[in-house]
């Protein structure tokens, strides 16, 4: 006889997540961007399910003091087109991020989100600041510093 195995599916729990707390002063973007999104798809706890949204809520400050590498600064540009003839906008990163530093961080965090319906939901439990300054102070309960780039083994 022939033991079928149990499909193990996680339930829906009443708490939403906790809230991480991210300073982005010094942090390099695309390194920062990727551990946002683990974050935000639950990939860092044993419960993720790839069908539901087991991530944290990130709280995100000093998004104006990210650094990029190389010549990113002068020649990184955002292209936006409203499908209109003559619309197409072309800004620069150097532009944006004292500008809108927001914009900037939500659209890496975007591109490293997976492409599906969840994606948008994951997205909105992301809070962005420019400075030092939120409103979340009294959800937060972790904190995250970044590894330094010594601690990390090739």
């Amino acid at each position: 006889m022939i033991n079928k195995l149990k499909h193990y599916s996680i339930k829906e729990k009443k708490d939403s997540g906790n809230w991480i707390l991210i300073d982005a002063e010094g942090q390099t973007l695309g390194r920062m961007a990727s551990n946002i999104a683990m974050f935000l798809m639950g990939k860092n706890k044993p419960s993720y399910i790839s069908n539901d949204i087991t991530g944290d809520f990130v709280v995100l400050i000093n998004a104006s003091k990210v650094k990029v590498t190389g010549k990113k600064y002068f020649d990184k540009e955002y292209i936006t087109h409203t499908t209109r003839p003559g619309s197409t906008k072309i800004r620069k990163f150097s532009n944006l991020i004292d500008t809108n530093p927001e914009y900037i961080v939500n659209k890496a965090v975007k591109g490293m989100l997976p492409k599906n319906k969840l994606s948008a939901k994951m997205l909105k439990r992301l809070k962005i600041y420019p400075g030092s300054e939120h409103p979340h102070q009294a959800q937060i309960c972790l904190l995250y510093t970044s590894p330094s780039p010594r601690d990390r083994t090739r």
